[in-house]
């Protein structure tokens, strides 16, 4: 039997995720920014929901690219907000878009969006080495930083914790607890 963290069950999509994404480095622009407005949908819900519509989330906000979700007028927001296979929340519909927003501004200024964020950890995953779940804290002293700046910038539903999650996500943190089969490789 292989060693797992408890968080991901046995639902089989969530196995997927743990084993093949949660927690590898992420250097992308597009998928991090992609990965910190999903993990803002996430807000007061479950992951998997969010994982489970997460081909419709990218289908709807076509493919994360902010220059066309910053560019969303009315008639965008309307769509979203009828289209059953997203979390539909308006108030999240317009944090992506204002995030999309903050998302170019800081790619003018000549700050690249993975480059900005890597800096809060500089440049290399946290390595904590939890033995437990219940280790694993909500938020920390990256996250809070990454959180103020992210919102100075102009971004929406980056609050500290969800912050961290998507810090553990990709692969910032190496979170998975020290007997998890996927610990070990991402320690290297």
């Amino acid at each position: 039997m292989i060693d797992r963290c408890a968080w991901c069950g046995t639902d089989s999509v969530y196995v997927a995720y743990h084993d093949e994404e949660w927690g590898v480095p992420e250097w992308d622009d597009r998928a991090l920014f992609e990965k910190l407005l999903l993990d803002g949908f996430q807000a007061g819900l479950s992951w998997i929901t969010i994982l489970r519509k997460r081909d419709n989330f990218r289908r709807a906000f076509h493919g994360f690219d902010p220059a066309r979700i910053a560019r969303y007028g009315a008639r965008d927001k309307a769509r979203l907000m009828a289209d059953a296979g997203i979390v539909r929340n308006r108030l999240k519909v317009e944090g992506a878009v204002l995030s999309a927003r903050g998302y170019l501004d800081m790619r003018e200024s000549g700050v690249r969006f993975a480059d900005f964020l890597w800096n809060f950890v500089d440049g290399r995953p946290l390595q904590p080495h939890r033995r437990r779940m219940k280790d694993v804290p909500a938020q920390t002293i990256e996250s809070k930083a990454m959180s103020k700046a992210l919102v100075e910038r102009g971004f929406k539903f980056v609050g500290p914790t969800i912050v961290y999650a998507f810090m553990q996500a990709v692969g910032m943190v190496n979170d998975h607890v020290v007997t998890c089969h996927r610990h070990g490789p991402l320690a290297k």
